[in-house]
Protein backbone atom coordinates (compact mmCIF):
# COMPACT_ATOMS: atom_id res chain seq x y z
CA UNK A 1 0.00 0.00 0.00
CA UNK A 2 2.73 2.53 1.15
CA UNK A 3 4.44 1.37 -2.31
CA UNK A 4 1.08 2.39 -4.09
CA UNK A 5 1.15 5.91 -2.63
CA UNK A 6 3.96 6.52 -3.58
CA UNK A 7 4.00 5.77 -6.90
CA UNK A 8 0.62 7.47 -6.99
CA UNK A 9 2.81 10.76 -5.41
CA UNK A 10 5.49 10.29 -7.96
CA UNK A 11 2.76 10.47 -10.90
CA UNK A 12 1.22 13.83 -9.72
CA UNK A 13 3.83 15.19 -9.03
CA UNK A 14 5.63 14.14 -12.77
CA UNK A 15 2.35 15.64 -14.41
CA UNK A 16 2.42 19.56 -11.73
CA UNK A 17 6.23 19.56 -13.62
CA UNK A 18 5.66 18.96 -17.36
CA UNK A 19 2.27 21.50 -16.78
CA UNK A 20 5.01 23.91 -15.64
CA UNK A 21 7.76 23.43 -18.21
CA UNK A 22 4.96 23.85 -20.67
CA UNK A 23 3.38 27.34 -19.82
CA UNK A 24 6.78 28.85 -19.33
CA UNK A 25 7.82 27.33 -22.64
CA UNK A 26 4.46 29.20 -24.59
CA UNK A 27 5.05 32.71 -23.06
CA UNK A 28 7.94 34.33 -25.20
CA UNK A 29 10.00 36.17 -22.40
CA UNK A 30 11.04 35.52 -19.25
CA UNK A 31 8.30 36.84 -17.40
CA UNK A 32 5.87 35.39 -19.14
CA UNK A 33 4.76 38.40 -21.12
CA UNK A 34 4.40 38.05 -24.77
CA UNK A 35 5.99 40.18 -27.26
CA UNK A 36 4.30 42.17 -29.99
CA UNK A 37 5.90 42.51 -33.55
CA UNK A 38 5.27 45.70 -35.09
CA UNK A 39 3.24 45.01 -38.95
CA UNK A 40 5.49 45.88 -41.39
CA UNK A 41 4.30 47.69 -44.02
CA UNK A 42 4.98 46.52 -47.59
CA UNK A 43 6.36 49.11 -50.19
CA UNK A 44 6.81 48.86 -53.95
CA UNK A 45 8.87 51.02 -55.99
CA UNK A 46 6.55 52.11 -58.66
CA UNK A 47 8.13 54.42 -61.50
CA UNK A 48 6.55 57.55 -62.40
CA UNK A 49 7.90 57.49 -65.74
CA UNK A 50 7.72 60.77 -67.43
CA UNK A 51 3.75 60.40 -67.06
CA UNK A 52 1.68 63.33 -66.67
CA UNK A 53 0.88 64.49 -62.66
CA UNK A 54 -2.17 65.94 -61.46
CA UNK A 55 -1.66 68.03 -58.36
CA UNK A 56 1.57 69.31 -56.97
CA UNK A 57 5.06 67.72 -57.77
CA UNK A 58 6.09 68.37 -54.04
CA UNK A 59 3.03 66.52 -52.28
CA UNK A 60 4.33 64.48 -49.53
CA UNK A 61 1.97 61.24 -50.60
CA UNK A 62 2.15 60.24 -53.97
CA UNK A 63 -0.71 58.25 -55.98
CA UNK A 64 0.13 56.06 -58.95
CA UNK A 65 -2.81 54.75 -60.60
CA UNK A 66 -2.41 51.91 -63.21
CA UNK A 67 -6.04 52.26 -65.31
CA UNK A 68 -8.06 51.10 -68.62
CA UNK A 69 -9.86 53.29 -69.92
CA UNK A 70 -12.66 50.46 -70.87
CA UNK A 71 -12.83 49.11 -67.43
CA UNK A 72 -16.01 49.46 -65.89
CA UNK A 73 -14.07 49.56 -62.24
CA UNK A 74 -11.64 52.11 -63.27
CA UNK A 75 -14.82 54.45 -64.75
CA UNK A 76 -16.11 53.86 -61.41
CA UNK A 77 -13.22 55.22 -59.24
CA UNK A 78 -13.11 57.93 -61.51
CA UNK A 79 -16.81 58.74 -61.19
CA UNK A 80 -17.02 58.24 -57.55
CA UNK A 81 -13.72 58.47 -55.96
CA UNK A 82 -11.28 60.41 -57.62
CA UNK A 83 -13.35 63.49 -57.10
CA UNK A 84 -13.32 63.69 -53.63
CA UNK A 85 -9.81 62.48 -53.51
CA UNK A 86 -9.37 65.32 -55.75
CA UNK A 87 -11.32 68.00 -53.46
CA UNK A 88 -9.09 66.94 -50.15
CA UNK A 89 -5.86 65.52 -50.97
CA UNK A 90 -4.99 66.71 -54.22
CA UNK A 91 -6.25 70.47 -54.78
CA UNK A 92 -4.75 71.35 -51.30
CA UNK A 93 -1.78 70.41 -52.40
CA UNK A 94 -1.04 66.87 -50.16
CA UNK A 95 -1.25 64.32 -52.83
CA UNK A 96 0.05 63.92 -56.73
CA UNK A 97 -2.14 61.54 -59.02
CA UNK A 98 -0.46 60.11 -61.52
CA UNK A 99 -2.17 58.28 -64.03
CA UNK A 100 -0.14 55.17 -65.42
CA UNK A 101 -1.64 52.97 -69.07
CA UNK A 102 -2.58 49.29 -68.15
CA UNK A 103 -5.37 48.09 -71.05
CA UNK A 104 -5.78 44.85 -70.69
CA UNK A 105 -5.95 42.61 -73.80
CA UNK A 106 -9.29 41.71 -73.71
CA UNK A 107 -10.52 45.29 -74.16
CA UNK A 108 -10.39 45.95 -77.87
CA UNK A 109 -10.18 49.89 -77.50
CA UNK A 110 -8.26 50.43 -74.37
CA UNK A 111 -4.95 50.68 -76.15
CA UNK A 112 -5.63 53.14 -78.37
CA UNK A 113 -7.70 55.40 -75.73
CA UNK A 114 -4.90 55.14 -74.30
CA UNK A 115 -2.91 56.58 -77.12
CA UNK A 116 -5.19 59.44 -77.50
CA UNK A 117 -4.82 60.73 -73.44
CA UNK A 118 -0.68 60.07 -74.45
CA UNK A 119 -1.17 62.35 -77.68
CA UNK A 120 -3.24 64.82 -75.86
CA UNK A 121 -0.57 64.70 -73.28
CA UNK A 122 2.01 66.07 -76.14
CA UNK A 123 -0.60 69.38 -76.49
CA UNK A 124 -0.42 69.77 -72.49
CA UNK A 125 -4.07 68.21 -72.36
CA UNK A 126 -3.56 64.98 -70.65
CA UNK A 127 -5.93 64.62 -67.85
CA UNK A 128 -8.86 66.75 -69.97
CA UNK A 129 -8.62 63.86 -72.38
CA UNK A 130 -8.62 61.25 -69.72
CA UNK A 131 -11.71 62.95 -67.68
CA UNK A 132 -13.26 62.95 -71.29
CA UNK A 133 -12.77 59.28 -72.29
CA UNK A 134 -14.30 58.38 -68.36
CA UNK A 135 -17.09 60.44 -69.14
CA UNK A 136 -17.66 59.65 -72.55
CA UNK A 137 -16.81 56.44 -73.09
CA UNK A 138 -14.51 54.22 -75.66
CA UNK A 139 -17.17 52.13 -77.61
CA UNK A 140 -17.03 54.71 -80.55
CA UNK A 141 -13.00 53.79 -80.94
CA UNK A 142 -11.00 56.25 -82.82
CA UNK A 143 -13.28 58.29 -83.93
CA UNK A 144 -14.73 59.24 -80.83
CA UNK A 145 -11.48 60.07 -79.77
CA UNK A 146 -10.55 62.67 -82.51
CA UNK A 147 -14.18 64.39 -81.97
CA UNK A 148 -12.80 64.52 -78.11
CA UNK A 149 -9.78 66.05 -79.27
CA UNK A 150 -11.81 68.56 -80.63
CA UNK A 151 -14.27 69.52 -77.99
CA UNK A 152 -11.61 69.74 -75.52
CA UNK A 153 -9.73 72.10 -77.76
CA UNK A 154 -6.73 70.29 -78.90
CA UNK A 155 -4.97 71.18 -82.67
CA UNK A 156 -7.23 68.28 -84.11
CA UNK A 157 -4.32 67.92 -86.92
CA UNK A 158 -1.50 66.89 -84.66
CA UNK A 159 -3.65 65.30 -82.72
CA UNK A 160 -4.60 63.13 -85.83
CA UNK A 161 -1.22 62.59 -86.82
CA UNK A 162 0.04 61.55 -83.68
CA UNK A 163 -3.37 58.91 -83.08
CA UNK A 164 -3.16 57.43 -86.76
CA UNK A 165 0.57 57.13 -86.49
CA UNK A 166 0.38 55.20 -83.58
CA UNK A 167 3.27 57.58 -81.96
CA UNK A 168 2.51 56.59 -78.62
CA UNK A 169 1.88 52.90 -78.65
CA UNK A 170 5.20 51.96 -77.14
CA UNK A 171 4.64 54.63 -74.50
CA UNK A 172 1.64 52.58 -73.67
CA UNK A 173 3.25 48.97 -73.59
CA UNK A 174 6.04 50.33 -71.01
CA UNK A 175 3.20 51.17 -68.73
CA UNK A 176 1.64 48.26 -69.00
CA UNK A 177 5.04 46.17 -68.31
CA UNK A 178 5.91 48.08 -65.64
CA UNK A 179 2.82 47.81 -64.04
CA UNK A 180 3.22 43.99 -64.49
CA UNK A 181 6.74 44.24 -62.90
CA UNK A 182 5.49 46.15 -59.88
CA UNK A 183 2.06 42.81 -59.47
CA UNK A 184 -0.37 44.49 -60.74
CA UNK A 185 -2.72 41.72 -62.23
CA UNK A 186 -5.80 43.49 -62.94
CA UNK A 187 -7.65 47.18 -62.68
CA UNK A 188 -7.32 49.88 -61.31
CA UNK A 189 -4.45 48.63 -59.20
CA UNK A 190 -3.17 51.83 -57.09
CA UNK A 191 0.02 52.36 -54.99
CA UNK A 192 0.25 55.08 -52.36
CA UNK A 193 3.28 55.96 -51.57
CA UNK A 194 4.41 52.42 -52.59
CA UNK A 195 1.43 50.32 -50.51
CA UNK A 196 -0.74 48.59 -53.08
CA UNK A 197 -4.49 48.77 -52.93
CA UNK A 198 -6.73 46.92 -55.31
CA UNK A 199 -9.91 47.50 -57.16
CA UNK A 200 -12.20 50.32 -57.28
CA UNK A 201 -12.16 51.18 -53.52
CA UNK A 202 -14.28 53.78 -51.87
CA UNK A 203 -13.31 56.77 -50.74
CA UNK A 204 -12.80 55.93 -47.00
CA UNK A 205 -10.27 53.43 -48.14
CA UNK A 206 -7.50 56.09 -49.62
CA UNK A 207 -8.37 58.13 -46.68
CA UNK A 208 -7.22 55.98 -44.40
CA UNK A 209 -3.88 55.43 -46.37
CA UNK A 210 -3.27 59.00 -46.79
CA UNK A 211 -4.24 59.88 -43.56
CA UNK A 212 -1.57 57.56 -42.16
CA UNK A 213 0.98 58.21 -44.93
CA UNK A 214 0.71 62.33 -44.01
CA UNK A 215 0.65 61.48 -40.07
CA UNK A 216 4.42 59.00 -40.44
Amino acid sequence: MKNKGLKTTIGVLAILLVTVIFVNSSNTGETGNVVQQEQVVQRVQVSLDDDSVKGDSNAPVTIVEFSDYECPYCERFYSQTLKLIEEKYIDTGKVKFVYRDFPLSSHQNAQKAAEAAECSGDQGMYYEMHDKLFEMGVSGGVDSYKQYASQIGLNTNEFNDCLDSGRNYDEVQKDLRDGSAAGVRGTPAFFINGIFLSGAQPFGAFEQLIEQELNS
